[in-house]
């Protein structure tokens, strides 16, 4: 669908020795959001999801998850329309989500389906049921297959742990080939032996990814239960945090910064963690300093702080709004903040 991208068109005057000359870019948004406890009022066989129930203990019930629906719904309309206000993410990972179902929903809601949203899932095996999916505009990304990967246990303290596995979905995005990886790794409670794991997997399967083809572009995406200068992170996943300490076999991080100046997606105990991250591979970035956007490339990158998402009173002012806390339903978002990267390429 050609319509000059709508609103995308970003305009940057290049000035040369002999005249100034405009040069006309495109901007597409990619986004991550956890979506905290995404479920349905129905029970899923096999899955430990009695919490979310009319009968468990959030005594969750249509209201409930009717509310929950628009709220997200209106979150992830918003993201990005700080630069792309008529268009927003043309794509953008979700965690915990429940299934189908819920998917399903979500996209039906009038904000999201203003703009055609469709979804790309694959039931994974957590034991509580949450998943990760991808969202997108199928008139800027085209879907040519999803995979999810498992995440595969080999420490030998828990040998039955599972977990949910690493959502790849591969398309097409202003006429380039590119792999977007949702991954959601294990809570900080299993110890940091479990994220450093999974993300030494995902490494690996964004290794292979680009070993078969060298010049697709790839987003590694999602919450990843650790802070960009963890070791899960930094060293297992090699995600750095500079164009210019990117090698060819590393990731570009433009989150590191953000968490070294106290700002994050989360709050917890008086203090910001920043676990919510959309990483580059190498040839999404400018690494020598050169502003060459003759293919997509990294451009600027924020934490989605719409005033809605806050808490405004209270002991937790300040922090996320969570739809519930303490046991008490405070129809809200998420305990996480969404977050937004923006890519640019020449027209």
């Amino acid at each position: 669908m050609k319509t000059t991208l709508f609103s995308l068109l970003c305009f940057l005057a290049v000035v040369t020795s002999s005249s100034a000359q405009e040069k006309k870019f495109s901007a597409y948004a990619i986004g991550f959001y956890n979506l905290e406890n995404l479920f349905d009022t129905q029970h899923d066989e096999g899955k430990l999801d009695e919490d979310f129930l009319p009968s468990g203990s959030y005594k969750w019930d249509s209201i409930k998850y009717t509310n929950k629906l628009h709220n997200m719904a209106q979150a992830l309309s918003d993201m990005a329309t700080t630069k792309l206000p008529k268009v927003g993410c043309a794509v953008i990972g979700v965690s915990e989500v429940e299934n189908d179902h819920v998917l399903k929903d979500l996209c039906a809601q009038p904000a999201l389906a203003a703009r055609g949203y469709r979804y790309a899932h694959i039931e994974g095996p957590d034991l509580r049921g949450i998943d990760c999916a991808l969202l997108y505009n199928p008139a800027l990304f085209t879907i040519e297959n999803t995979t999810l990967y498992p995440y595969v246990q080999h420490l030998k303290d828990n040998p039955n742990f599972i977990t949910r596995g690493f959502l790849a979905v591969t398309g097409t995005l202003a006429g380039e080939r590119m792999t977007f990886i949702v991954c959601h790794l294990p809570s900080r409670g299993n110890g940091p032996a479990y994220r450093e794991q999974g993300a030494s997997e995902v490494k690996a399967l964004k290794d292979s990814i680009l070993k078969s083809d060298p010049q697709r572009k790839l987003i590694v995406m999602g919450d990843m239960n650790d802070d960009p200068t963890n070791k899960s992170m930094y060293d297992c996943l090699g995600a750095k945090e500079s164009p210019a300490k990117v090698g060819d076999g590393d990731m570009f991080n433009p989150w590191y910064n953000i968490i070294k100046d106290g700002k994050g997606t989360l709050f917890y105990k008086g203090g910001w963690n920043l676990f919510d991250q959309i990483i580059l591979s190498p040839n999404l970035v400018n690494r020598n300093n050169e502003r060459d956007y003759s293919s997509l490339k990294f451009w600027k990158n924020e934490v989605q702080r719409m005033p809605y998402l806050f808490q405004t009173e209270g002991a937790y002012k300040g922090s996320p709004k969570r739809t519930t806390a303490g046991g008490e339903w405070l129809n809200g978002y998420s305990d996480h903040l969404p977050v937004v990267v923006y890519l640019l390429k020449q027209q």
